[in-house]
């Protein structure tokens, strides 16, 4: 058990992501719950550039960011459970990590601008870009029960906070932007990934999300706030 730890915290999607990884390729691994607020020295000393989770140790040697993160899974597990996370084909294995760069850099970010605009022609303008944004997923899933296909694979995983932490976001932010009249196969795809297991099995409580969402978006308008 001790030769893989994840240093992490249930909250965070990110997190998540390489709960999933671990769990379909069925590693054993030790969970290191860390604390945010007050960061311990084993993530300051394992991710000394970013200071972030998730951090993913394997025979003492650490590695930074999900997106990375998944890909040493899928390489260092490449037999487990004869489950390969990224296409074998190299065209489509390109595809998957240019879909999963979209999604953490323009999905996640559009959506989490959404959630903090301020009311008004700003929070419109936001809202209609993050829609714009995860269209282009609508596409992509279209007449697939997965990204992966038939069975979950890499991009499903890093686009696995839709499924979830969305709704999370769109209550507190008091907008929707995905719902089964405006993107069926999206609406669709995320019924069928978080009630597949093991994804159901690594969902934390939803009040802890709302508080973990709380901060950072409360914090965001009051610094807007000060700002105006």
């Amino acid at each position: 058990m001790g030769e893989v730890k994840l240093i992490g915290t249930h909250q965070s999607f990110p997190c998540a992501r390489i709960e999933w990884g671990l769990k379909i390729k069925g590693v054993e691994y030790e969970y290191l719950k860390e604390d945010l607020s007050n960061k311990s020295d084993l993530l300051i000393q394992s991710n000394p550039v970013h200071k972030k989770v998730p951090v993913l140790i394997h025979r003492g040697k650490p590695i930074a960011e999900s997106l990375v993160i998944l890909e040493y899974i899928d390489e260092t597990w490449k037999d487990n459970n004869g489950h390969c996370l990224l296409p074998q084909d190299p065209y489509e294995r390109a595809l998957a990590r240019f879909w999963a760069r979209f999604i953490d850099e323009k999905c996640v970010i559009s959506v989490w601008g959404a959630c903090v605009a301020q009311e008004g022609e700003e929070k419109e303008k936001a809202v209609e870009g993050a829609i714009e944004t995860l269209s282009h997923l609508e596409k992509q899933i279209k007449g697939k029960k997965f990204f992966g296909g038939e069975k979950i694979g890499y991009l499903d995983i890093v686009a696995g906070w839709l499924s979830y932490w969305l709704s999370v976001l769109e209550e507190l932010g008091e907008i929707e932007l995905v719902n089964a009249e405006r993107f069926p196969c999206l609406h669709e795809w995320g019924k069928n990934f978080i009630n597949t297991s093991p994804i159901k099995d690594c969902i934390p409580p939803r009040e802890d999300v709302i508080a973990y969402f709380s901060f950072g978006i409360n914090y965001v308008r009051s610094m807007a706030a000060n700002k105006a």
